[in-house]
């Protein structure tokens, strides 16, 4: 099924065409780009609202990493007065990344209580697949089998939800989550599947050092797990003698809606946090957070430091993100938004034998399709409704392993008033497919 491009829609202007040609001529014609039949040129962003060259203004429902709003001024000033102030690297002692320390890991269990500074999601995740090593003399991995975190050496070897020229690493295992809606394998299926990996890594000499998950599963396509699965899963990684790596970079900061972090909502304690995309609101900013127990041995025997990412620039946008959620109530906002949109998407869905209902939580939602026939992946589909809601003014994305599932991500300044605009485009998206 091809993308649906109406008459009356506007088309890639001239400047946008020749843009992107000059793209092409830079960065290669593979690099991945969104709508890529009909690329959309971004001229400016503000709150929830991204405007295009094609002069229209679009609803953001997908990008994750503008947290309190594509261009916050209160974040934009931070980081220009600590540009205009100072912005030395690490090795010098400022106050700035150590007050937002304190104030990230205030958020925190108290066990968690360092934290390393990095510049992505992909340099932690990096970093605490090399502390797990270290803290457990095991090289070891367990991976879900359709997962992505990251781009770095180490994490091309555990990469199994994106096309990758590199093979899986020999020290690698993987898993697949289970789903309650049958799309995958059952409960006792799964922790057979744990077994027999964990097993596998210790006759084959590597022992296991993490087991390294999304607690929402996002990638997978936002499974609806069994209620006993993470807490096997992290049960059977402990008594191997590994540790549980919970990568936050789409499920922290409040997404849940009704909890600051994915394993508070999906109910586990970890042993290491990772943090990235809306860290600080489009200023490159990750962390790994961690006991010391672990931080400091590691640190006793390995001289780490990072020069762009522990700068007062770095920190300042970080800080100004918690200071704007707590000023401006974006967890309470996104709990109350959520529950519209929530209902508002199942009464939408109910019935069409083409979706399996909604999965997901808070402000990151997901709908499948599947053939009406067989329940086989509906890729194609999904596509057609993501550039349907394109033409209907709100951009959302794709996920799953098809890319079957519907991927509904706002900045979590989205609100109740603009829950609306997202579901009537939504209806005229479905209706358009239905005729």
């Amino acid at each position: 099924m091809t993308a649906l491009h109406p008459a009356d829609t506007p088309r890639t202007t001239s400047g946008s065409a020749d843009l992107l040609q000059r793209r092409y001529s830079v960065l290669g014609p593979n690099t991945p780009m969104f709508y890529v039949d009909d690329p959309l040129q971004i001229v400016s962003a503000s709150g929830v609202q991204i405007t295009g060259s094609d002069g229209r203004t679009y609803l953001d429902a997908y990008n994750n990493v503008a947290h309190v709003g594509h261009c916050h001024p209160r974040v934009i000033e931070a980081v220009t007065r600590a540009l205009s102030t100072v912005n030395v690297h690490s090795r010098y002692l400022t106050d700035t990344p150590i007050a937002y320390a304190e104030a990230l890991l205030a958020l925190f269990p108290e066990s968690l209580d360092r934290m390393f500074f990095t510049n992505s999601g992909s340099e932690a995740n990096d970093l605490a697949l090399r502390l797990a090593r270290f803290h457990t003399g095991n090289s070891g991995i367990l991976i879900s089998d359709h997962s992505y975190h990251g781009n770095t050496q180490a994490l091309m070897a555990v990469t199994t939800g994106l096309t990758m020229s590199e093979p899986i690493g020999k020290h690698v295992r993987t898993f697949t989550a289970p789903d309650l809606r049958g799309s995958t394998i059952s409960l006792d299926e799964a922790f057979a599947q744990l077994d027999a990996a964990i097993a596998d890594l210790e006759q084959s000499g590597h022992g296991l050092s993490a087991v390294l998950f999304d607690p929402l599963f996002s990638t997978e396509g936002l499974p609806d797990l069994p209620e006993e699965y993470i807490a096997g899963l992290c049960a059977r990684v402990r008594a191997a003698g590994g540790i549980v790596i919970c990568d936050e970079v789409q499920s922290g900061f409040g997404r849940t809606a009704d909890h600051m972090w994915g394993f508070q909502a999906t109910h586990f304690d970890p042993d290491l946090v990772v943090l990235g995309k809306p860290m600080g609101n489009g200023f490159p900013l990750g962390a790994v957070i961690a006991p010391a127990g672990i931080v400091e041995p590691f640190s006793a025997a390995n001289t780490y430091f990072n020069t762009f990412a522990t700068t007062p620039a770095a920190a300042a946008a970080g800080h100004a993100v918690l200071d704007v959620m707590e000023s401006e109530g974006l967890m309470q906002r996104a709990q109350q938004a959520s529950v519209l949109f929530e209902k508002g998407f199942r009464e939408l869905v109910d019935g069409d034998e083409r979706l399996t209902g909604v999965r997901g939580t808070g402000m990151f939602l997901g709908m499948q399709f599947v053939d009406a026939a067989t329940g086989a992946p509906d890729g194609a589909t999904a596509k057609t409704i993501v550039d349907a809601m394109r033409t209907n003014g709100v951009l959302i994305g794709r996920i799953g392993r098809n890319d079957e599932v519907l991927k509904i991500r706002p900045p979590l300044a989205f609100g109740v008033e603009d829950v609306p605009v997202a579901l009537d485009a939504f209806d005229k998206s479905l209706r358009s497919v239905r005729r």
